[in-house]
């Protein structure tokens, strides 16, 4: 007989065992499938490795430059093997955590491939057999894979996933080729780079970023730019060959083609939903573009069967998942909803996202709510207030004068509804625009709070104060 449960969570990842953790709280019987490693594809193979090898390549980055502080060092070098093995310890500090969290809410945790078949019930796949779980409610939170593209070639030595580029222990790097220049693509990018790699990235969109604000994409490839990182727009990689190593034949808009030599290869073109395996023939699930099909609260087309993050959303984030997670259980469990993930203010008619969106380059990008265009575009009369970083007293000390904050403002009202923001510690500073538009804040209001002096965060007022002089 099946073991009972009252919600089965299929995946460890942020999704997954953020729903989990949440569910134990409200007293729900949990148990959470894993396939693979406790933590999923961000914890394992994506934000927490990556920001791990960020940070080890920034420092790296800041001793090269320290001359220019009056700073001297006599050599400095890099250990990518250490630097992996730093990587290493986060991933497992942070996995091991998890997993405390685990047993002190007393979520079973049971790893093996999960197989969903009708009226609930979990087949599960192991090393020690086949087992069966039945759960009033199932979660899916799967994630995504990487997707190779079908290039001739694109199976040759050298060319890599972000995963097996993650996992790679030997420095083999000093020319790296990067094929997509979404976010995945360009972190890499500002990794190796700061490693002192010569990378190119090639995206076949018209700039970096795919759906991002262009005006934000093109400060980040004039910053990319200047660090000497080749990127090709409008441009598309037709095939792969060995040449005396690595070489790309390249095809831009407009007919031109060139031919370049690649060093190791990055593909980078994006991630499809993990659902291999996942849908038994007695639990097909209704299909969106190759996605689970979900209505408004994250249900499938089987009552009681939820999917959240990667396999449903179009926004690929950690904190998306979490925040979904969160959002099925207190459904689930009939609790009132703690967490938003859009807003319609007083006396407007456009949802507004209040999840920031953040990419670790260098510098950093952080956006929460609509732009200045997608606001005019859904007929919202708007003022914006722009300030450059390179005005910034910090951003002057500290060499880093990159960048911008640009505040988006319905007129009337003068309520905030959109945040861009391209400088060092932006990541950080967008919670503050998230909070200001989930809770409806004006410009006015947001005048009121002190920014301390010297620090990134005083651009953000200076930016509200540019607003307000238009009126």
């Amino acid at each position: 007989m099946a073991k009972q449960y009252d919600l089965i969570v299929i995946g460890a990842g942020p999704g997954g065992y953020t729903a989990a953790l949440k569910a134990a709280e409200y007293g729900l019987h949990t148990a959470v499938i894993e396939e693979k490693k406790l933590g999923g594809n961000c914890v394992n193979r994506g934000c927490i490795p990556t920001k791990a090898l960020l940070h080890a390549s920034n420092r790296f980055k800041q001793m090269q430059q320290c001359d220019e502080l009056g700073v001297s060092v006599d050599f400095i070098s890099f250990d990518f093997k250490k630097m992996q093995q730093h990587k290493k310890r986060a991933v497992k500090t942070y996995r091991d955590e998890i997993r405390r969290l685990f047993d002190e809410a007393g979520i079973d945790y049971i790893e093996g491939k999960a197989t969903i078949r009708r009226n609930r019930t979990v087949e599960v796949n192991n090393r020690e057999g086949r087992e069966y779980y039945q759960g009033k409610n199932i979660i899916i939170a799967t994630g995504a894979m990487a997707v190779m593209p079908e290039i001739p070639g694109s199976n040759l030595p050298g060319v890599y996933t972000s995963s097996r580029l993650l996992a790679a222990d030997t420095w083999n790097f000093d020319r790296l080729t990067i094929i997509g220049g979404g976010v995945i693509g360009v972190e890499f990018a500002t990794i190796f780079n700061s490693l002192c790699s010569k990378v190119t990235i090639i995206e076949k969109g018209p700039h970096l970023l795919g759906p991002m604000d262009e005006v934000v994409a093109k400060e980040l490839e004039k910053a990319l730019r200047k660090k000497d990182i080749t990127v090709y727009c409008n441009a598309e990689v037709s095939r792969i060959e060995d040449k005396d190593g690595l070489t790309c034949q390249v095809e831009v808009a407009g007919g031109e083609s060139f031919s370049m030599k690649a060093g190791q290869i990055l593909m980078a073109v994006g991630r499809k939903p993990n659902i291999n395996g996942l849908l038994g023939d007695d639990m097909p699930l209704e299909m969106n573009q190759g996605k689970l099909a979900v209505n408004s609260e994250f249900m499938t087309s089987e009552p009681g069967v939820y999917a959240i993050g990667d396999v449903v959303s179009g926004i690929q984030l950690a904190h998306v998942a979490a925040a979904e997670g969160t959002y099925v259980v207190e459904k689930i469990a009939g609790r009132p909803h703690g967490i938003r993930l859009e807003v319609v203010p007083t006396g407007m008619y456009v949802s507004l996202p209040i999840v920031p969106n953040c990419i670790y380059t260098e510098p950093e990008i952080a956006t929460v709510g609509i732009t200045e265009e997608a606001a005019r575009a859904s007929g919202m009369k708007v003022r914006c207030g722009y300030f450059s970083m390179t005005e910034n007293g910090k951003s002057i000390v500290t060499r880093k004068e990159e960048g911008f904050v640009r505040l988006v403002f319905e007129s009337y009202s003068d309520t905030i509804v959109g945040a861009q923001i391209v400088c060092p510690r932006a990541t950080d500073m967008i919670g503050e625009m998230a909070t200001a538009i989930a809770n409806g804040l004006t410009a006015g209001q947001l005048s009121m709070a002190m920014r301390a002096h010297p620090t990134y965060s005083e651009a953000i007022s200076a930016a509200i104060s540019d607003a307000m002089r238009q009126k």
